[in-house]
């Protein structure tokens, strides 16, 4: 064997080639199946039109690479960028693992980096202490810090379990990489022709007297199962993303350009409506009956794709229900729940799971719900990769009011106010500035 690769029988090593890229299909088979399902999900949506704007590129940048929003509190996000800087590069040694898996070779940029090697798994081990600690971190938060937007009743016990399993598997990750690195360091002197020197590993060498008393067919056993146990971990790991509200690793970058760059609280008009104005102005021809559409949403299919993008991003931290006035003061509206519901029913509608006979409103989402919004844009500000429960909010209420005039009654007295007076208010337009009059001549009297 050539200097790189574990002294192990031609006809083994090659067995484990072929297993690793059995492997590596299998994982890649299954990804590319649930990608194709999300896109076919998001594609249930009305297509988005999205105009030019360089604000999608300086939103990319600063909110979704640079995690802008999430820095509204400090401690949190230092850690959360700990673990995504620690997931990001430490990943650039999954690319070592793949082609050491691939060419039967044991770390195969040893030679190639010479004395950088040494520096730069010192770095990745670092990082991976941090995402450890991060992780511990979180989960405590998360299970046993009183922290109220990690107590909600939409977050179940799936959602729950969703995040201490990504929370847990990441720790364990991290310790296969310092046991393979232990490990790999006593092989190193015992069999220097087959495990190249990485130097010393600051952190992995505060464990090498565990391993010391191991027999070297038990420490190459031990060494190349943690590596397996990474390698595989890994992979599984980005399997399970695909089914997991941790999938915002991915969609946060097209979610936070695909938002809309207007200013918060400037409302889109409806183009079924539009249209039918611009004709009754003689702007554009008077659409036909096939082009009329429906006034709103009823279900994930009257939502455009956008939105549908949003609710697969969401990343259920809760700070927009944490900011939410009509959650905190009880009322059962959670913007948070809102994604979640339109994603739960892409899901089913995909699943083709009791799809017959329900829709988004009304069978997961309540009329309740809808009417507590005060669209004050609270949870749009709050949101760290610029979702917004608003615009779903607002659809659905359009199509309550314009489809089955089902507003409440006051409601419907206020848009009959605005539509014959220009106001939310029962009086005349004529009248409006009256309260001027009165105001100057109140002031002339005390004068």
């Amino acid at each position: 064997m050539t200097k790189g690769c574990i002294n192990f029988k031609p006809d083994i090593t090659m067995i484990q080639q072929l297993l690793f890229l059995l492997t590596l299909i299998t994982a890649g088979w299954l990804i590319r199946k649930r990608v194709l399902f999300i896109k076919k999900n998001i594609e249930l949506g009305k297509k988005t039109d999205l105009p030019p704007n360089p604000e999608r590129w300086k939103n990319l940048f600063l909110i979704a690479f640079g995690q802008k929003k999430m820095f509204t509190r400090p401690i949190p996000a230092l850690l959360h960028l700990l673990i995504y800087v620690g997931f990001v590069i430490i990943n650039i040694e999954v690319l070592e693992f793949i082609l050491d898996g691939l060419s039967g070779t044991h770390r195969l940029f040893a030679p190639l980096l010479g004395a950088f090697y040494p520096i730069l798994m010192n770095v990745f081990e670092w990082l991976a202490l941090g995402v450890l600690v991060s992780c511990i971190f979180f989960l405590i938060r998360r299970n046993i810090l009183p922290i109220d937007r990690f107590r909600s009743p939409e977050l179940t016990r799936w959602p729950r379990l969703d995040a201490n399993i990504i929370l847990i598997a990441e720790i364990i990750l991290m310790l296969a990489v310092f046991t393979m690195n232990a490990a790999d360091q006593v092989l190193q002197i015992r069999q220097p022709a087959h495990f190249p020197a990485t130097g010393r590993l600051h952190l992995s060498s505060l464990i090498i007297p565990g391993f010391e008393s191991f027999e070297t067919n038990t420490l190459i056993l031990v060494e190349r199962g943690a590596w397996w146990f990474h390698i595989i971990g890994i992979l599984a790991f980005a399997v399970y993303v695909t089914y997991s509200k941790h999938l915002h690793i991915f969609l946060a970058f097209p979610n936070t350009w695909m938002a809309r760059p207007e200013p918060k609280g400037q409302v889109t008009n409806m183009p079924v409506v539009t249209a039918e104005v611009k004709s009754m102005l003689g702007l554009a021809p008077a659409p036909t009956a096939t082009e009329a559409g429906r006034f709103g949403a009823r279900d994930v299919t009257d939502l455009d794709r956008r939105l549908l993008l949003s609710a697969y991003s969401c990343t259920e931290c809760g700070r927009c229900t944490s900011e939410c006035p009509a959650n905190l003061t009880g009322k059962k509206l959670s913007p948070r729940k809102i994604m979640m519901d339109v994603r739960d029913r892409m899901e089913d509608l995909g699943n083709g799971k009791n799809a017959e006979g329900k829709y988004l409103l009304g069978d997961y989402i309540t009329k309740e719900e809808i009417n507590a919004c005060t669209s004050c844009n609270a949870c749009v500000e709050a949101c760290p990769v610029l979702i917004n429960p608003l615009d779903v909010i607002i659809e659905l209420r359009r199509y309550v009011s314009m489809e089955e005039s089902g507003a409440p009654a006051s409601w419907n007295g206020m848009y009959q106010n605005i539509e014959t007076n220009f106001a939310p208010w029962k009086f005349s337009p004529s009248d409006r500035f009256n309260w001027k009059s009165e105001a100057e001549q109140n002031q002339s009297t005390a004068s």
